[in-house]
């Protein structure tokens, strides 16, 4: 009897450290869902004026990089979310987008955010303030539309 509780101890003894690691591996790679912005972030003014060159710019960083996830539309159903049982958020919600500033929607583009990569590398300041751009042009074409 004594040798089964010995046996049962030292697995447990080498098992549970293991598991305790890879849990802790996990928690540090998700980023805290309430985690707030910095005031520096959520600050920062947005240099480039949503008109048609910036928009017509930030539409086409979203068709090679964002459209997969986030869909044609902004409504996040592209075929990569969908097909991976994603949910990116829906551009066109007015009321969602109100809460992100311009500088929260660059950092997240810029830095990515939960499964989402960075676009920093991949583009320009300016191309990211466009594409911030772009993104806010979902809400107010929807917007724009329950108008008419």
């Amino acid at each position: 009897m004594w040798r089964y509780f010995a046996a049962f101890a030292i697995c447990a003894g080498l098992f549970v450290p293991v598991f305790a690691q890879e849990t802790k591996k996990d928690d540090q790679s998700k980023p805290a869902a309430d985690q707030k912005a910095s005031p520096e972030v959520v600050n920062r003014k947005n240099p480039m004026a949503p008109n048609a060159s910036s928009l017509a710019e930030g539409k086409k960083v979203f068709a090679v990089d964002c459209v997969m996830c986030h869909g044609p539309e902004g409504d996040g159903k592209g075929d990569v979310a969908v097909s991976m049982k994603l949910t990116p958020p829906d551009y066109r919600d007015e009321a969602a987008m109100k809460k992100f500033t311009d500088g929260e929607l660059f950092d997240i583009i810029t830095n990515g955010k939960g499964g989402m990569p960075p676009e920093g590398k991949r583009a320009t300041p300016e191309q990211i303030w466009d594409l911030v751009n772009y993104v806010r042009s979902f809400a107010q074409k929807k917007s724009a539309a329950a108008v008419r």
